[in-house]
């Protein structure tokens, strides 16, 4: 599957099954994309390449460590390493699908804007779950 940024300068594959996503609404994310809740998912290193464009990539960190990168041209956010874990994190809104992408968590649904009416299908977590186990609900293999 592939995905790119909105001007498609950036461009990437990820090998394997459809990836599973999940949507965190936080502040942080709501700010990061500008609207309710931020989907995306989590696709191991060995399963993710870059095809073009990695050299238009730009970076911000906060102190927390909080990373965003995003295209330089057009200000997509884009993938990037998630912290120091052998795993790249991957907004949905890039990937190219007809269907078969499924939200099956939300996370920090306690901290949900008072407008977001985003149905909550999966596992749902008040605040950041265990990272090592959110990472495997991520990784199970289809269910269908």
């Amino acid at each position: 599957m592939r995905g790119h940024c909105l001007c498609g300068q950036v461009e990437f594959e990820i090998d394997g099954e459809h990836p599973r996503l999940y949507q965190c609404h936080c502040s942080l994310c709501r700010r990061q994309g500008g609207s309710l809740s931020n989907a995306a998912t989590i696709i191991p290193n060995g399963k993710f390449r870059w095809l073009r464009g990695a050299e238009l990539i730009s970076s911000w960190q906060k102190e927390s460590g909080f990373r965003s990168d995003f295209c330089s041209t057009c200000g997509s956010p884009v993938p990037n390493p998630l912290r120091n874990l052998p795993y790249f994190w991957v907004p949905a809104g890039l990937l190219e699908s007809n269907g078969g992408l499924e939200v099956v968590a939300h996370l920090c649904v306690a901290s949900k804007a008072s407008w977001d009416s985003t149905p909550l299908h999966g596992a749902c977590y008040d605040e950041l779950p265990n990272l090592s186990e959110f990472i495997a609900l991520l990784q199970a293999p289809d269910a269908s």
